[in-house]
């Protein structure tokens, strides 16, 4: 006797060996065998053999017309047998009605289950539209196919996934027939879905990779800002005391964001009073309102060779940007120093309007402003008593923070930055850099963390709620608790000096100005907008930093192929990881052979790989000279966020 029967959620044959009550000992035509509880057999018959049974019965059940057998089905449930006769009339055979089970079993669509042989058909609205789902799936199928094909036979990308290339990769639908048959083409071929589509051109190249998958990414709604923002309108400045200095900035060129100027006035008795002044958005800018929202959005200016992306509307830039000869408000800081011993003697916050009377530029001064010159009195530059008498100030701070940091400010590193002659992966690349620990470097950096660490600690002298950056043990992070920066060597140190490029330093500054002005300060020591801010922050200049380093790897890359050049030399750093020489790229080496640190090696180029952003290298020979490599230059290089010195228009620090 051979038996028909449902095992697994499957339906086979086999031969019956021995039975009870509850159930069977079947072979199956493999040889194995099973024991089948009674409830499960289906159907038993005599001819012919299980092989034979199920090929037929396969075989027949494929011919059954599917809509005949449902619309002569009746509406309540029924069995399969039923259907078979109903289908094939009274003579209905074993093969037929077992070939009537897997047919009905294989079309749930028109069928529903209801229990072991039992089935009930499905309501013809309801079949209705599962058939049209049915088709429709069909048809996506069949265009999945000819994408497959394109991709494959033809080696070109489909229109379809081309024109959405880099949105399908960074915010892929897995659902969609394009991301299905990308990744079917790329398995087919043995490549990455980014690899395929760089290859069949669907992705120009690259840079354009690099570049737009980084917006598409982290700037959804776009590098622009909305045109429904509102614009600034005329500055009421009456009701604020003008500043009776006679201030200038230093900047590089091609900065746009003009935050800080400086004065030096000349008090009794050898006193000198220094003022740092920073631009005031926080006047104009009320918290909560679109433009606030807008930079809390973007959290701080970008800053990646030929990609600066600003996190203020060029309006509201333009409006509080310390230009030259524009009256705006100013939140100023004043110390009261000794001429001789250069110790500050007192110092005072104000909130007061400024017109600046000059913006000079670091290109066109820095090569007069030498350390001879500063030292000796013979700076003959505009503004050059003011800036010989900042330096002497900003010599004795940089000196007492040394003595905390317990060791000596790198001094000679050059931080080298690009500057592009065309917006696109085609443009010319001149290669800059700005020596640390030049004079007007020290200048900038030092009244810059002066202002920051002086603020700082008059927040928590407020019980003000403020943002800081720490460090300790080497980890650099921002936190609502007033603690030391011991890279950096003072107490205290809250971003305050950057508002219109840094999110953390215009919320700082509205906590200062309020306290000012003797009102309450919008966000309070315990508020979830405090810490929503910092996590907010941290990740945006995270991202953003990541992102210039790329960027910077990138150009590096071409500038060496622009250049023709094949060899360079690098310095380690740690371990196998080394800084190139006079360039802002750091790379691992693998098979370097362990060299203590500040070595310097020959490297020989071997290829670029612009989609890793690796330097293919071989080690030429190990240099007898050496550099000095300090241990916040690890860390510092390691993290790829520098805590000094001035932020540039493609290099943010501090």
């Amino acid at each position: 006797m051979f038996l028909f029967f449902e095992e697994d959620g499957a339906y086979k044959a086999g031969t019956e060996l021995s039975s009870t009550d509850a159930s069977s000992q079947v072979e199956l035509v493999t040889g194995k065998r099973v024991k089948i509880k009674r409830s499960h057999i289906l159907l038993s018959f005599s001819s012919p053999s299980p092989t034979d049974f199920m090929r037929s019965a396969q075989a027949i059940s494929e011919e059954i017309d599917i809509e005949m057998l449902w619309e002569f089905a009746p509406e309540e449930e029924f069995d399969f047998k039923s259907a078979a006769k109903d289908y094939f009339g009274d003579s209905v055979t074993t093969v037929q009605e077992a070939a009537t089970l897997l047919r009905l079993f294989a079309n749930p669509v028109y069928f529903y289950r209801k229990g072991r042989g039992k089935f009930r058909k499905a309501p013809e609205e309801t079949l209705k539209l599962a058939l049209a789902a049915l088709e429709k799936r069909k048809r996506l199928d069949e265009q999945k196919n000819q994408y497959v094909a394109e991709f494959v036979e033809n080696g070109k990308a489909p229109e379809a996934i081309a024109r959405g290339a880099i949105q399908l990769l960074v915010r892929s639908d897995k659902n969609s027939i394009e991301w299905k048959a990308l990744q079917e083409a790329s398995d087919k071929l043995g490549l990455t879905p980014l690899k395929l589509l760089l290859q069949t051109g669907a992705i120009a190249n690259p840079w354009r990779w690099h570049v737009e998958s980084f917006f598409k990414a982290n700037f959804p709604k776009g590098r622009e800002f909305p045109d429904n923002l509102p614009i600034p309108g005329d500055m009421d400045l009456s009701d604020l005391p003008q500043a009776e200095v006679v201030a200038f900035s230093i900047d590089d060129s091609e900065t746009t964001e003009i935050d800080d100027a400086l004065s030096v006035t000349e008090l009794a008795d050898g006193r000198l009073k220094f003022g740092i002044h920073i631009s005031a958005p926080s006047t104009g800018i009320a918290y909560g309102s679109e433009v606030d929202k807008a930079a809390r959005e973007r959290m701080s200016t970008l800053y990646a060779p030929g990609l600066k992306t600003t996190m203020l509307p060029e309006s509201w830039i333009k409006a509080f940007s310390l230009d030259a000869g524009r009256e705006v408000p100013v939140l100023s800081l004043y110390a009261i120093v000794d001429g001789v011993t250069q110790e500050v003697l007192a110092t005072e916050t104000r909130l007061e309007k400024l017109k600046v009377a000059d913006n000079l530029r670091y290109e066109n001064i820095e090569k007069e402003v030498t350390e001879e010159a500063v030292s000796s009195g013979n700076l003959n530059i505009a503004y050059g008593q003011e800036i010989t008498r900042i330096w002497k100030f900003a010599k004795a701070l940089l000196k007492k923070r040394e003595e905390v940091r317990g060791r000596p400010e790198p001094k000679g590193r050059i931080d080298w930055y690009f500057s592009l002659k065309g917006k696109d992966e085609n443009a010319q690349i001149e290669l800059k850099g700005r020596k640390r620990g030049d004079p007007l470097d020290v200048v900038v950096a030092e009244m810059m963390i002066f202002a920051n660490s002086t603020w700082g600690a008059w927040l928590e002298q407020q019980k003000v709620a403020g943002i800081y950056r720490a460090q300790r043990m080497g980890r650099v992070k921002m936190t609502a608790v007033a603690a030391p920066h011991d890279g950096i060597g003072v107490p205290y140190y809250a971003w305050s000096t950057s508002p219109l490029r840094r999110y953390v330093d215009l919320f700082n500054q509205r906590q200062i100005v309020a306290t000012v002005k003797g009102e309450k300060a919008p966000i309070q020591p315990n508020d979830s907008d405090l810490f929503a801010t910092i996590s907010g922050f941290e990740s945006n200049y995270t991202l953003f930093n990541d992102f210039q380093d790329r960027m910077n790897r990138y150009w590096s890359m071409r500038w060496l192929d622009q250049e023709k050049i094949k060899e360079v030399r690098a310095t380690v750093v740690k371990g196998d990881l080394v800084r190139f020489e006079g360039l802002p790229m750091l790379q691992r080496i693998p098979g370097l052979p362990e060299l203590p640190r500040g070595q310097s090696v020959l490297l020989q180029i071997r290829g670029f790989n612009y989609l890793d952003l690796v330097m293919e290298t071989s080690l030429s020979r190990v240099l007898e000279e050496s550099q000095q490599v300090m241990e916040e230059e690890v860390i510092e290089d390691i993290e790829q966020i520098a805590e000094t010195g001035k932020n540039q228009s493609t290099n943010e620090q501090t």
